[in-house]
């Protein structure tokens, strides 16, 4: 029943992609290159959050880009474990914009990323947060558009990449505040802060 839902879903994005030719290339380009994206707002979480005086908003901004490769290192067994084909290997005839990949196709290694992204930006920095969630459900859609991955995949992708930042946020976080308020007192002070007043270690509980 699993397979069969993954199959009908994946087949109704794909009948939407033969039927609207205008949007191949720039929904493939995104597809392939949209992690340059994410990683641009990465850097700008980070550079927002350092002017902020709480340490929690830098904190997050620099765990984000660990749970990141953190998420994705923990995809890989979890792919190895399931050993899904790609959509291609399954629906021959199916519309595939983009190069054939020949590893699992459960879960998303692109949706896992901006998953988790989307997660420790949206902790951090609401309005920037909304903004890359939205482009997360973009890379999501685009995965299964240019025929890369079932609807699944993806979705298990997103859900997993926002666990790992989030659930890996509350754990870590009082060592994340030690951190920043360490670096703050540091010579690297401005990496962390670029805010005139000091930051308090009492704000470190």
């Amino acid at each position: 029943m699993w397979q069969q839902l993954q199959r009908d879903s994946f087949l109704e994005v794909n009948a939407l992609a033969r039927d609207t030719p205008m949007l191949h290339e720039p929904l493939r380009l995104f597809a392939q290159y949209g992690v340059l994206l994410f990683a641009a707002v990465l850097v700008l979480a980070w550079w927002q959050a350092r002017r902020d005086p709480r340490p929690e908003t830098m904190g997050v901004a620099l765990w984000t880009p660990v749970a990141a490769l953190l998420a994705l290192g923990l995809n890989q067994p979890l792919g190895r474990a399931v050993h899904e084909a790609r959509p291609f290997a399954v629906l021959p005839h199916a519309l595939v914009l983009v190069d054939h990949s020949h590893d699992f196709s459960f879960p998303s290694d692109h949706a896992v990323m901006a998953g988790a992204v989307a997660a420790g930006v949206l902790l951090g920095n609401r309005r920037l947060g909304l903004f890359t969630a939205a482009a997360a459900v973009l890379m999501a859609f685009t995965r299964v558009y240019v025929g890369a991955h079932f609807p699944l995949d993806v979705v298990a992708g997103l859900l997993l990449g926002a666990a790992v930042t989030v659930a890996g946020y509350l754990l870590l976080r009082p060592v994340l505040l030690r951190i920043v308020v360490g670096l703050s007192r540091t010579r690297v002070r401005p990496l962390v802060t670029g805010v005139d007043t000091r930051v308090e270690g009492s704000a470190v509980r």
